[in-house]
């Protein structure tokens, strides 16, 4: 007959085994049952809509994961659940698909997006954003010009490549503050916290708080677009339905009214 300490010895064991088990079983059933969709941050407004949409017409959950889509990218290699990824750049996604996360024969790239310069409301005057523009006199000795990180989140590089391409990074850099996402740098802007920012033209349209002062033009900086693909191993009937909601008529009538550029 087994001793009192074998018994306990192995009830722990087993326990210790249900415990590693059980985050891996749950989280199985939610990526079944719930998709869980990591998404870029300038795109929350939107998929929430779409999402709430989803469930009026279907009656089922979605559950949104927003962030800097190098950030997701990294959750996404780390193991952490979900079903759908949604980039704001193609970086990010073909960095996915190197690493076998993701499915590429899955990718679709319904809508696209523009680069604006904001400034605080109180605070805006328009400018032309081309080689001659004097980012000197704009900021001048202490200003700030916020926007992602210019290594890694999606809006950061852009911005990055616009000012390099119209041969004014070098005057600017000293001056550019990296936040961890476009929604991180709109707020610095909407607070006052900086001279001005670069993000997407759909995130400033979300809040009286800034002004879009100008655009940088198409041609500084690769296009904006936004690829989707479903997580490899999450391709279940939950997931592929909601995928497919994502380019359909009526997501494609929300992502229009936030100002995205619709294909």
């Amino acid at each position: 007959m087994p001793s009192r300490r074998s018994f306990l010895r192995a009830a722990a064991t087993l326990a210790l085994a249900s415990a590693l088990l059980a985050p891996l079983a749950l989280r199985e059933a939610r990526a079944d049952e719930t998709p869980i969709v990591f998404a870029a941050s300038s795109l929350t407004n939107a998929f929430q809509d779409i999402g709430k949409a989803y469930t009026a017409k279907t009656g089922k959950k979605v559950t949104f994961s927003f962030a800097g889509s190098s950030a997701l990218a990294k959750q996404l290699q780390s193991g952490a659940p979900a079903s759908i990824f949604a980039s704001a750049d193609t970086k990010w996604m073909d960095f996915t698909e190197e690493k076998g996360l993701t499915l590429k024969d899955t990718r679709v790239t319904p809508i696209g997006n523009s680069l604006v310069l904001i400034m605080p409301a109180g605070t805006a005057k328009p400018v032309t954003l081309d080689k001659s523009f004097d980012w000197k006199a704009f900021l001048g000795a202490d200003g700030k010009l916020v926007t992602g990180l210019t290594d890694s989140v999606p809006v950061g590089i852009y911005a990055k490549t616009a000012l390099t391409s119209l041969g004014q990074w070098d005057t600017v850099k000293s001056h550019v503050v990296g936040a961890e996402n476009v929604r991180a740098a709109l707020a610095l802007v909407e607070r006052g916290e900086a001279t001005a920012g670069v993000v997407y033209s759909t995130d400033a349209a979300i809040t009286k708080d800034v002004k879009v002062v100008g655009t940088f033009p198409a041609d500084s900086h690769p296009a904006i677009e936004y690829p989707f693909e479903i997580v490899k191993g999450q391709d279940t009937p939950a997931a592929k339905g909601f995928f497919d909601f994502l380019v359909s008529p009526e997501a494609k009538e929300i992502y229009a009214k936030y100002g995205f550029v619709v294909k």
